[in-house]
């Protein structure tokens, strides 16, 4: 019964079309003309005429008004639409105003901040004057008891061991050179003349044993542990003191302004005097990054305003240390020695941080490491994304800084020990609201941002200058 009610409806709307055959041609017409208009009169549209009017003002006759017509003859007009959230460019960290922030500071309660640093007793000196032993026939008691002179004969003390660097000593017999190296023991130290030592695995010369062998100009002495008799109940006195030195805090200032016109006026973007406050902030910590590592100590006269202005010291000139490297020879062996040189020799912290130039840093990241020396992904700490190099002597913070490439040093860099990095802060950092419109000064909103601070390194042969030769 279904399929045949389908088949008789199908029959019955072919039957009504052969009928109105002729009033579907003529619907078909009528949509066909209606198209073609519309095609029409759009082009027509954009072909349309513009007539300036006398006052610069523009019209159109005799044609509806369009998007298109309106952007051809007042592209000003309409408003694209606008990202309302603006973005802040920010070329360049300052991890050294960031890492004296999160490391804490101290309070000075004058402009003027003295430290002291308490510095660690030499270990190494240099042969000064060339030493030779004598002939076989020549030979004496004399020779195992000698003067030596070196560069640094306060460093050593009576009953001082000294390591001979380089200089093989000899075994029991004194005719065999060993494998290990000269050791000379301290007896007196003359003030005009040197040391007088004695030689521990010295040389048989002749029938004379334990004579001191030739010891070149330019050899390295490392002063070892002191060796006492069993009757000594005393030693060469030990003191240290401290090193002052002194720091000048500088007063860092920003000031924001906006007028009452400008904050009542409408904006594209929603920029306020809160926008204009960060973007200040950021520049002036930038600011404050350039004087902290560059900055010269100075109290200089403002004949202008007649007083004193006091700059503050960088730490790039405080560092202890040095390290020299050619582009050409940088490599993981060059690297090696740059972190024996930072780590050691000093009783800093086995983590420190290395910040430096694009030239620096891209070179550093060019090299080749192995399972001697290794880079690893990226740690955040004190709020700053570094990147880790490995080595047994100790773990660099490696991070770029474009304040290095700004003071045209894109090739230098320095290593810091954030454990010895102080802050001295005479006066934090504050927002001040001024009201000048009160004063009759001008009709603005005023912020002024203030900060009266230093930096020192407490301890000067824990920090290193990466310098390009």
């Amino acid at each position: 019964m279904f399929i045949k009610r389908i088949i008789k409806r199908a029959i019955a709307v072919r039957n009504w079309l052969k009928k109105n055959r002729k009033l579907l041609m003529l619907l078909l017409a009528i949509v066909i003309m209606l198209i073609l208009g519309g095609c029409l009169s759009s082009t027509h549209a954009m072909l349309a005429v513009v007539v300036a009017g006398v006052a610069g003002g523009k019209h159109i006759d005799d044609e509806p008004l369009t998007t298109d017509l309106t952007r051809g003859a007042s592209p000003d007009l309409l408003l694209n639409e606008i990202d309302q959230q603006i973005v802040k460019i920010r070329p360049m960290a300052t991890p050294i105003d960031q890492l004296s922030r999160c490391a804490g500071s101290k309070h000075a309660g004058s402009m003027i901040v003295d430290y002291y640093n308490v510095d660690t007793k030499p270990t190494t000196a240099e042969v000064a004057d060339d030493y030779v032993e004598p002939d076989a026939g020549s030979a004496s008691t004399d020779d195992t008891r000698i003067t030596l002179s070196t560069t640094n004969d306060d460093m050593f003390d009576v009953s001082d061991t000294i390591l001979v660097q380089g200089v093989n000593g000899y075994d029991e017999s004194g005719t065999t050179q060993s494998k290990e190296e000269l050791v000379l023991y301290v007896i007196a130290r003359d003030d005009n003349n040197g040391l007088k030592v004695q030689a521990v695995n010295g040389k048989k010369i002749g029938t004379i044993e334990g004579c001191v062998p030739s010891i070149e100009e330019g050899t390295i002495l490392i002063r070892m542990g002191r060796a006492a008799t069993e009757l000594d109940v005393m030693s060469p006195q030990f003191e240290a003191l401290p090193h002052k030195a002194q720091q000048y805090c500088q007063i860092f200032k920003m000031q924001v302004e906006q007028s009452t016109l400008q904050k009542l006026s409408n904006k594209e973007v929603p920029w306020t005097m809160n926008d204009q406050e960060e973007a200040a902030i950021y520049d002036m910590r930038l600011g404050m990054e350039k004087s902290f590592l560059f900055g010269v100590k100075a109290k200089i006269w403002d004949n202008a305003k007649k007083e004193h202005v006091m700059l503050t010291g960088g730490i790039w000139k405080q560092a202890g240390k040095e390290f020299t490297y050619n582009a050409q020879s940088l490599n993981q062996e060059s690297i090696i020695d740059m972190m024996r040189r930072a780590f050691t020799g000093n009783a800093g912290s086995k983590r420190k941080i290395l910040i430096g130039g694009s030239e620096l840093i891209g070179t550093i990241n060019k090299l080749d490491y192995n399972r001697v020396i290794t880079a690893s992904d990226t740690i955040t700490k004190w709020g700053i994304d570094f990147t880790e190099l490995r080595s047994k002597f100790g773990t660099l913070y490696v991070l770029l800084s474009e304040v290095f490439d700004e003071c045209g040093m894109a090739a230098n860099g320095m290593i810091i020990d954030p454990e010895y990095l102080q802050k001295y802060v005479h006066q934090p950092f504050s927002a001040e609201t001024l009201n000048l419109k009160a004063s009759g000064v001008r009709n603005v909103d005023a912020t002024v941002l203030t900060e009266t601070s230093c930096l020192v390194l407490r301890y000067p042969k824990a920090h290193m200058r990466i310098v390009k030769v």
